[in-house]
C-alpha cells in the first residue's frame, strides 16, 4: 500500500474529553504557534464530537512543537494521543476520493445557497420591472395612436391645418 501524504501542519488530536470544544482545543494549542484551524467533528446522531479533532498551523515547526508536547498530556482528565493528520479520504465527488474532509464544504454550501436566493430575488425584481416599463410603453403607445387619432380630427376640423397638410401633401 503506497504510504499516504502527511500534512505536516494539521495535527490529530484523540482522546478529547466530552467537555472539549473547539474554542478549549485552540486555547491548549495557541502556545505553540499562530493556528490557521480547529475542527472537532460531530457525530451527526448526537451532535457531540467523536472524541478528536484536527488543528492546523500556519508553520509546520509550531505543528511539530505541538505535537512533540501534547502527545500524551492530559486534558480535562484525558491523555491525549497527537500525531500528524493524514488527508481525508471520504469518497464520492466529481474527483472520486476527496483530499477534503466533509465538514471543510458546509460553509460554502451556506453561502453558494445564500448567492442562489439573492440572485433569484433580483432576477425576479428586474423581471418585474421589465413587465412594469412594457406596460407604461404599451400606455404610452396606444395614448399616442389615441392622440394621433384626434389629431387627424381636430385637422378635419380646422381649415388653416388643413391647407398646410394640402401644401406639405403637394410638395411631397
Amino acid at each position: 500500500m503506497a504510504q499516504q501524504a502527511v500534512q505536516k501542519n494539521t495535527l490529530y488530536v484523540g482522546g478529547l474529553a466530552e467537555e472539549v470544544n473547539e474554542a478549549i482545543l485552540h486555547a491548549a494549542f495557541i502556545p505553540f504557534g499562530d493556528i490557521k484551524d480547529v475542527k472537532t467533528p460531530l457525530d451527526q446522531a448526537t451532535q457531540k464530537h467523536r472524541s478528536f479533532g484536527f488543528v492546523t498551523f500556519l508553520e509546520k515547526e509550531d505543528a511539530a512543537a505541538a505535537m512533540d508536547n501534547m502527545d500524551g498530556a492530559e486534558l480535562y482528565g484525558r491523555v491525549l494521543t497527537v500525531n500528524y493528520a493524514l488527508p481525508e479520504r471520504i469518497k464520492g465527488g466529481e474527483q472520486g476520493w476527496a483530499a477534503q474532509p466533509i465538514w471543510a464544504d458546509a460553509d460554502t454550501w451556506f453561502e453558494r445557497q445564500q448567492q442562489e436566493e439573492e440572485m433569484q430575488r433580483i432576477q425576479a425584481e428586474n423581471q418585474a420591472a421589465m413587465r412594469a416599463a412594457e406596460e407604461l410603453h404599451r400606455k404610452k403607445l396606444a395614448e399616442e395612436q389615441q392622440g394621433e387619432k384626434e389629431d387627424e380630427t381636430e385637422m378635419k376640423n380646422d381649415p388653416m391645418a388643413r391647407a398646410e397638410a394640402e401644401v406639405l401633401n403637394q410638395s411631397n
